[in-house]
């Protein structure tokens, strides 16, 4: 993993080359209208101060829970036991990305959601009330961290989600074959190069036109660099945005030619 100082001095040179917040000088009608009517959409919506309080609490939760860790680990944390609290802070997606992930499901009215990282259940969260029609199906590699979560899903009352708990590499096949089709996937589980060509390679006999995948932390190390530019290179996609701390991408048929866009945000 690159340490903070190279992240943050890629992270300088992605704002300064990045395109504009607002869209402006975006060649792709769907790139623009995705930023005008989603990314810079700020409406609160209802479930958003429940969700934030739980992960309020999260984060002075000092329970300790045992961790079973299948992927490249954690930047701020080696030990097998950490509280509620140190993973909330260094593993929960920040709130301005997860009410992005329930905005883009709301837009997109996507019905069958998977997660590769439940972590304690926050994004998820937010992926289960942007639509409670669908079906969020979050794996998890730690059982401790699931029981958390479960916990916490319980308390929102939000019944569409479906855990999954062990290695990715075991119980990713078994809910693929349950699922023809997936309509927005979000990878957070494994941040190394391997497992993660290997996942989006399951991924791809289920994903059609209008699915949206994302992938996590595509700058967090050398690997997940060269990740993105192979996952960019594959000859279903057809667009990619990167936020930086997260990329997206599309297999709109609509695109004739490939487009990669940088947008800040």
């Amino acid at each position: 993993m690159y340490s903070p100082i190279k992240l943050g001095v890629k992270y300088i040179q992605y704002w300064l080359f990045a395109e504009n917040a607002k869209g402006h000088g975006v060649h792709s009608p769907f790139v623009f209208e995705l930023i005008d009517r989603v990314f810079n959409d700020d409406r609160d919506f209802y479930y958003f101060p429940l969700i934030e309080a739980a992960r309020e609490t999260f984060i002075h939760d000092n329970a300790l829970l045992n961790i079973t860790d299948f992927g490249a680990g954690s930047r701020l944390n080696t030990s097998n036991t950490r509280s509620v609290a140190s993973i909330a802070k260094s593993a929960l997606k920040p709130k301005k990305y997860a009410q992005l992930f329930f905005r883009m499901v709301n837009y997109f009215g996507s019905s069958t959601i998977l997660e590769l990282g439940t972590s304690l259940g926050i994004t998820t969260s937010y992926l289960a009330a942007a639509n409670a029609n669908a079906n969020v199906i979050t794996l998890e590699g730690s059982s401790e961290i699931a029981a958390v979560a479960k916990k916490h899903f319980q308390y929102l009352g939000l019944k569409n989600i479906e855990q999954v708990t062990g290695n990715f590499d075991e119980t990713l096949p078994g809910v693929l074959s349950r699922n023809a089709q997936l309509d927005f996937v979000f990878i957070d589980g494994n941040h190394r190069l391997e497992p993660t060509m290997r996942y989006f390679e399951w991924l791809k006999p289920h994903l059609h036109e209008n699915t949206v995948l994302i992938f996590d932390d595509i700058h967090w190390s050398k690997e997940m660099e060269l990740a993105w530019k192979k996952i960019q290179a594959d000859e279903m996609v057809t667009l990619t945005i990167d936020l930086f701390f997260i990329g997206m991408v599309f297999f709109r048929k609509e695109n004739k030619v490939k487009q990669h866009f940088s947008v800040r945000y």
